[in-house]
């Protein structure tokens, strides 16, 4: 673990502070042998231990953005409205040394302009649509609208004289179905004409029903006007993820002239999966040119300082599950493309030039840790800052600091500062959750590293109880992560500490399929979604197990999403667990794959389509191994979700009670996929698994409670 000593807010300083990175994560969980439902009173005599309640209390920082001569930091800061169940975020800002800090604007997205006199943001207008606003940083303050459009603008960029403000929006696509209908009589009320579906993706978790349309780029004086759009078609401007679009990084070349953007600019863009290509658009004329030429997933443009050269990340197209994106660069003339990242087989994020255009710094995520690397434009590739952490590079300043947000297993997540390339150790800025923390004894966390099957090599963690005794005998939790390829990492997670304040010891690991571990790790399970992963949960639980404080009459197993898949499909291959909480399932992947909102990404798990090759679908489906459950299983799902439809709970839950297990399907109200976004389903999520795992473990008298109840 890093010792390196960080300065603390103001002249304060903080022994040792761990520079290790954590996730707020969205499956949530709670704690043991609890006697109060509510979760709101202590044990006697543990009132320094972590309750699920402080989620009313804690708060966010992301998003820093330092101004360009280094003097300034802006970032947003999230925290719980109590009374509308939600979470609420403003613009904040603070000196570089961190003092002064001090709300500045309601809003998010904040961005510089190039000179540093003003801050360009989103915010909600009077009538609650999402506008551009400028807010100038001298003594007056000004504050102005800059756009008011139908439509909500993202993405926003400011032109390097800063007279013009570059932002994609979303253009709905006019053309609809036009019959002759009768019209209704005067007074009458007729029924709403069908919802005329013409795209694959038409719905989008956390979204519902999407319009008929495409995102393109458009321009508006920075003083407020008219939006030219830039692009048009029926392709689409912005990042892809299994034919559904999210934000778009653009960049102004520095003469102003052209602006370059990622995404698809065609019309079949839905149908070519992992695919997409960067883009030069004259600003004048809104000429097109396209940059990239190889087909692959490439993505995240960056110009260099003179503007000749553009680094991106991505890989030549592969039919592979999973592959570690690469870094290279490209000529903006399109010639001279090469990847940059040589051998280091980890996905590289938050890309930055460096001032003299040398090279760019970059995060490589690795083995549940985030650090800085720097690639040299002739491909010599070094690790800068090290240590048990995860970190981001969030804004660079023309001096050099850079801003971003630390983590660590103890530490919930900071804005930090630090120096590139002559790093020299992070100076944090904000402390937004000391005070929530103040007093609370929180439980040690160690990696563990163990063999699986084919000599696979496992990574995990293990959070201890505040008050671990290692001649006791714990009940243990294994937590799945989601993705499948996403990461479990060293950070803090209020959720895992809630459930070791509770004398759970819990566990969570990294099996095969997981990021951060190279190409052929995260490869592992492709056609074979689960397969070996379930191999390594549990050569992990079984590690934990041989420590000798694991009761393993008393162990539980959850997970969402991806976690999800495999907490059902760890019941139907083991008896091991005395109970599950399977949350935001897919159990059934042939009518997973037409019914969520990334229909894409469902078609592209196995080999074929579910009509030509069912028996793959079929095998990998936890749904077909229902006849082997026993295992008392709680469902928990959003009512509104669409990455994992309720639907599948539904079936998984009709499929246990028609197998005679004792199973309770939660639908939990106002949620999309998970069931933590609102901050009571978040504290309800830990609790609920708490009580079922209470009523299903042998603690004290040696029989489940409650058995009847769920019978």
């Amino acid at each position: 673990m890093s010792q390196e000593l960080l300065r603390g807010p103001g002249d304060r300083r903080s022994t040792s502070w761990a520079a290790v990175t954590g996730f707020f994560l969205c499956s949530t969980i709670a704690g043991p042998l609890l006697a109060q439902a509510s979760g709101s009173e202590e044990p006697e005599g543990r009132s320094d231990r972590l309750t699920v309640e402080k989620i009313l209390d804690w708060e966010t920082v992301s998003d820093p953005r330092i101004s360009p001569d280094g003097s300034q930091i802006v970032f947003t800061r999230r925290w719980v409205n109590q009374m509308e169940d939600d979470w609420e975020s403003a613009l904040w800002i603070m000196r570089a040394d961190g003092s002064r800090q001090r709300f500045l604007a309601k809003g998010s997205s904040a961005r510089w302009s190039p000179d540093g006199t003003r801050v360009a943001y989103l915010a909600p207008d009077e009538d609650k649509k999402t506008q551009i606003f400028v807010r100038w940083m001298d003594g007056e303050a000004a504050m102005s609208q800059v756009t008011r459009t139908l439509k909500s603008p993202a993405g926003i960029r400011w032109s390097p004289d800063g007279s013009r403000i570059a932002f994609t929006m979303f253009v709905p696509d006019k053309s609809t179905w036009k019959i002759d209908m009768p019209a209704p009589p005067e007074g009458a009320t007729w029924t709403s004409p069908p919802r005329e579906v013409k795209r694959v993706h038409f719905r989008r978790d956390r979204r519902g029903f999407l319009e008929t349309g495409s995102t393109h780029v458009f321009v508006v004086p920075a003083t407020g006007g008219t939006p030219r759009q830039l692009t048009d078609g029926k392709g689409t401007v912005g990042q892809l993820f299994g034919g559904v679009t999210s934000g778009a990084n653009l960049q102004w070349t520095p003469d102003g002239r052209h602006i370059v953007l990622e995404g698809l600019l065609e019309d079949d863009w839905e149908e070519r999966y992992r695919e997409s290509h960067l883009y030069a658009v004259d600003v004048a004329s809104g000429d097109v040119r396209q940059i990239t030429q190889e087909k692959g997933p490439w993505a995240g443009p960056r110009l260099s300082p003179d503007g000749r050269t553009i680094a991106f990340t991505g890989f030549p197209w592969t039919g592979q599950t999973y592959r570690a994106g690469e870094l290279y660069l490209i000529g903006f003339d399109g010639a001279g493309m090469r990847k940059i990242s040589g051998e280091l087989d980890r996905g590289p994020q938050n890309v930055h030039w460096a001032p003299d255009g040398s090279g760019v710094f970059f995060i490589a995520p690795d083995r549940g840790t985030s650090n800085v690397h720097f690639a040299s434009t002739d491909g010599a590739v070094r690790q800068v800052t090290s240590g048990t952490q995860m970190l981001s590079i969030n804004s660079v300043a023309r001096n050099g600091l850079s801003a971003g947000v630390l983590r660590s297993p103890r530490e919930p997540g900071d804005v930090v500062a630090f120096r590139l390339p002559g790093f020299d150790g992070f100076t944090r800025l904000t402390a937004v959750n000391d005070d929530v923390l103040d007093g609370i004894r929180l439980g040690e966390v160690e990696e563990i590293w163990y063999t699986s099957s084919g000599d696979a090599h496992g990574q995990g963690w293990i959070v201890k109880p505040p008050d671990f005794d290692p001649d006791r005998r714990y009940p243990l939790i294994l937590n799945i992560h989601g993705g499948p390829h996403a990461m479990y990492n060293v950070g803090f997670s209020l959720a895992f500490q809630t459930f070791a304040a509770r004398d759970y010891v819990v566990l969570y690991t990294n099996p095969r399929g997981s990021t951060g571990y190279g190409t052929a790790f995260g490869n592992a399970i492709d056609n074979g979604y689960p397969s070996v992963d379930y191999d390594d949960l549990m050569a992990g639980v079984d590690a934990v197990i041989e420590r000798g404080y694991v009761d393993a009459d008393n162990m539980f197993v959850t997970g969402c999403s991806g976690g999800g898949v495999l907490s059902s499909w760890v019941i139907g291959h083991t008896d091991r667990f005395a109970a599950a909480g399977v949350r935001c399932p897919v159990v059934n992947w042939m009518s997973f794959a037409g019914t969520a909102d990334i229909v894409r990404w469902g078609y592209e798990r196995y080999e074929g389509y579910p009509w030509t090759n069912p028996e793959k679908y079929l095998e990998h489906s936890p749904l077909m191994y229902v006849g082997n459950v026993t295992t008392p299983t709680v469902i928990m799902t959003g009512e509104l979700d669409l990455r994992t439809p309720m639907s599948q709970s539904e079936e998984y839950y009709q499929a246990l009670r028609a197998e005679g297990v004792p199973a309770v399907l939660l639908r939990f109200d106002k949620e999309y996929h998970g069931t933590s976004s609102k901050p009571a389903n978040f504290m309800r999520t830990q609790l609920y698994l708490m009580s079922w795992f209470e009523r299903w473990g042998t603690f004290d008298d040696g029989e489940p409670e409650n058995v009847a109840e769920v019978n």
